[in-house]
């Protein structure tokens, strides 16, 4: 699993992530993000071209070596200042409130433990500071979540961990966050049963 994981996988997402269509899910949910930015699953680099001007450092977040590779020329041709960390989102070596903008996109489907990962995300926002999310998870269709259900095993060995059940406004709000923005919709380019996507924005709570 290790070579799929590392080899295989992180060409299967550059490929299969790089459309136009999700593209405009990347320029929406990045427009607001701006100064000090920590990207969970930077995978390989495919938001790096709709980051607005306001971002002044990027601290790309990035288990898997076999994305880095790929993320290269796409590193080399941003202006934007990255520091490249190869650590799990579930324990993060950074200080407390260093963020002014967290980062996610279709990445915490794939983390195993979500909610120790959402707790260093808000541990790592200034007060001032938002999460700014684009994921897929469960349907409020009963149909479709029957299905999401039922693939969700095959998809997470297929997915290199990736779930399709998990509703993240819930889990957001359970781990010391408020939403502040939240959109849902089925993506059109997508089937319905991997396209399910909550997009919005959430801030440390209090």
């Amino acid at each position: 699993m290790r070579f799929y994981s590392n080899v295989i996988f992180p060409r299967l997402m550059d490929r299969s992530m790089a459309g136009t269509d999700l593209a405009l899910y990347r320029r929406a949910v990045l427009g607001q993000v701006q100064g000090e930015v920590l990207e969970i699953g930077f995978g390989t680099g495919l938001n790096l071209p709709y980051y607005p001007p306001g971002v002044t450092q990027l601290t790309a977040l990035e288990p898997n070596p076999g994305m880095r590779s790929l993320a290269q020329n796409r590193i080399q041709s941003t202006p934007i200042p990255i520091e490249w960390l190869s650590s799990s989102a579930e324990s993060i070596p950074l200080p407390d409130q260093r963020f002014d903008s967290i980062v996610s996109t279709w990445t915490l489907c794939s983390v195993p433990n979500i909610d120790q990962a959402l707790q260093e995300i808000c541990r790592l926002l200034k007060p001032s500071g938002r999460f700014h999310f684009v994921e897929h998870g469960l349907s409020p269709d009963a149909g479709i979540s029957t299905w999401q259900r039922w693939i969700n095993p095959v998809q997470r060995v297929l997915g290199d961990g990736c779930q399709l059940i998990r509703e993240f406004p819930e889990l957001i709000e359970a781990n010391g966050m408020r939403i502040v923005q939240i959109e849902t919709q089925y993506a059109d380019s997508l089937p319905k049963v991997w396209g399910y996507l909550y997009r919005g924005i959430a801030a440390v709570e209090g």
